[in-house]
């Protein structure tokens, strides 16, 4: 995994052959900079769209607000790059990261979609990529991030299902805390007393946790029948162990 520190150096050799570099940067006016290693759970909010559009969303800024606000939390933000810059992070083999400290998104703890349209679906999958991340929920180690999604495309979570850990049904600013909270304790549960690097943590321990949360849907603990129309038939709830 690239270091900030590399991602800088690197993007320092592109920035001037893209089109509207500041999108890429940060450092604007009110953005939050914490101290990595003095905190505990490390959110990435990801609008899965270009920055300019993106960066007025109301509701992931008052995540981010409401996230960074707690001294055990931080929050940090990434957006979609244009074309031009997605073909040269590729080629030069820089993964998507942070604004704020040029982490790569793989290093979080928590990456927060938000979907406010349907027609992100297909830029949050080839962000997953960039960010080398599995794009299946069933395919990520416990050392990948908690990959969770919301906003009005997902009070029908089915589309995505296979593609998100967990979806926030309704308004994120209800449940943040209950799920920083809730990693932070399996998180602590699982690195006790092991040698284990500080992300990794039992995932499957973390989505029956999360699943108990009023407002959070993990697909994994349900199956979904449809009918041959393609509309939903039912939903059954799994009996885990």
């Amino acid at each position: 995994m690239l270091s900030p520190e590399q991602i800088e150096s690197r993007l320092e050799r592109i920035l001037l052959k893209v089109q509207k570099p500041g999108r890429y940067v940060g450092g604007e006016l009110n953005a939050v900079v914490k101290d990595w290693d003095e905190v505990e759970t490390k959110v990435a909010f990801v609008f899965p769209d270009i920055y300019d559009i993106g960066i007025s969303n109301l509701g992931l800024q008052i995540l981010y607000d409401l996230v960074n606000q707690r001294p055990d939390a931080l929050a940090e933000r990434a957006y979609a790059p244009w074309v031009d810059m997605e073909d040269l992070m590729r080629s030069r083999d820089i993964p998507l990261y942070s604004l704020e400290s040029k982490h790569p998104l793989a290093a979080f703890d928590i990456l927060g979609f938000s979907l406010p349209y349907e027609t992100l679906y297909t830029n949050t999958l080839n962000l997953l990529d960039l960010a080398r991340i599995p794009l299946r929920s069933a395919e990520r180690s416990e050392s990948d991030p908690l990959v969770i999604a919301g906003g009005h495309a997902c009070f029908n979570p089915e589309p995505m299902h296979a593609f998100i850990d967990a979806f926030v049904i309704g308004e994120g600013e209800e449940v943040i805390h209950e799920l920083l909270d809730t990693v932070k304790k399996v998180k602590g549960q699982t690195s006790k007393g092991r040698d284990v690097r500080p992300l990794t943590f039992d995932r499957e321990k973390l989505l029956r946790e999360l699943a108990q949360i009023p407002g959070v849907y993990v697909p994994r603990f349900y199956e979904v029948k449809y009918l041959q129309d393609g509309t939903l038939a039912s939903i059954l709830g799994l009996k885990e162990g």
